[in-house]
């Protein structure tokens, strides 16, 4: 049987991206989709990263040592990128993302034997055609304690708008890539000027700096900061998917959140790609989908 074997890395907004593009091309090649689930995060030194998907409604297995191409996985698959790089694309063993914007040409693929998938694939565009699928493998298992339970009853309870805040550079750097304070502030605006008596959830790595930096409603925010460390980050997407607006920060975690948990009527704002400078990992083409509302950073 044909099979793609993908490597999941990142936190786990980019894990989504890496799983849902993977699923895809497996699913229209009629091919054994396999969970490398290991060697993506070994490496992670810096932000300490793990597999997070195991609380999502996957189906799939994962990869065996062999299939992970142990032992000596670096220098194998090493080996098979510089071959695989060295031939044309739609011959390729081993497909490593080349560049950030989207690349039609994974659309078209045919798998034939086993094909390694190696990148974030960051755009709707990789698995729209598929959407029901993704979105039934994607559904979260809920949290089963009681204060993310209870939180999820507020959020039905009002007409919930999840914000996300997410500090990039540290309070006092530039915007290479935090989004500003502006942003949210026009964005909470055109929210109010199009719903009816919204209630804010706020969501943030940082929540004691957004708490102070953005100007809230008093009496229509909770602030959503009970969720601590990676290992938990499943249980705010859950959270968030629960709201029915959203305003997104530059970041995959929001922009899952949105597109999970987006209903009929649902309005998402996002940060207008177009307005990062080029390079930045924000300015990706095909990135934020176009039925969403863009907003221009300034």
């Amino acid at each position: 049987m044909n099979k793609v074997i993908v490597r999941i890395e990142g936190g786990i907004g980019n894990q989504l991206f890496c799983y849902a593009a993977a699923r895809r091309l497996a699913l229209v090649n009629n091919a054994e989709l396999v969970i490398d689930d290991v060697t993506g995060f070994a490496r992670d030194r810096r932000y300490r990263r793990e597999y997070a998907l195991d609380h999502f409604n996957i189906p799939s297995r994962k990869a065996t040592l062999a299939e992970r191409l142990e032992p000596f996985e670096r220098y194998r698959r090493g080996m098979m990128k510089w071959v695989s790089n060295r031939k044309p694309f739609a011959e390729r063993r081993y497909m490593e993302q080349e560049g950030l914007a989207f690349d039609e040409r994974l659309l078209s693929l045919q798998v034939k034997g086993t094909i390694y998938l190696d990148g974030y694939w960051q755009s709707e565009d990789y698995f729209k055609d598929v959407e029901k699928t993704i979105r039934e493998d994607l559904q979260i298992i809920s949290p089963g304690d009681e204060f993310n339970q209870h939180m999820a009853e507020e959020i039905h309870e009002c007409n919930a708008v999840a914000v996300h805040v997410r500090f990039f550079d540290g309070l006092e750097s530039t915007p290479v890539h935090n989004v500003s304070i502006d942003y949210y502030q026009r964005a909470i605006e055109l929210l109010k000027s199009k719903i009816d008596s919204p209630h804010y959830f706020l969501f943030s790595d940082n929540p004691d700096a957004a708490r102070a930096s953005l100007a809230l409603p008093e009496g229509r925010v909770t602030f959503v900061f009970h969720n601590h460390g990676d290992e938990n980050a499943y249980a705010d997407l859950w959270l968030m998917t629960q709201c029915r607006h959203f305003i997104i920060a530059n970041s995959t975690f929001s922009w899952w959140g949105a597109w999970l948990g987006q209903k009929m009527n649902s309005l998402v704002v996002a940060p207008d790609p177009d307005s990062f400078d080029p390079g930045n990992f924000w300015a990706i083409r095909g990135l934020v989908p176009t039925r969403w509302t863009r907003l221009k950073i300034y």
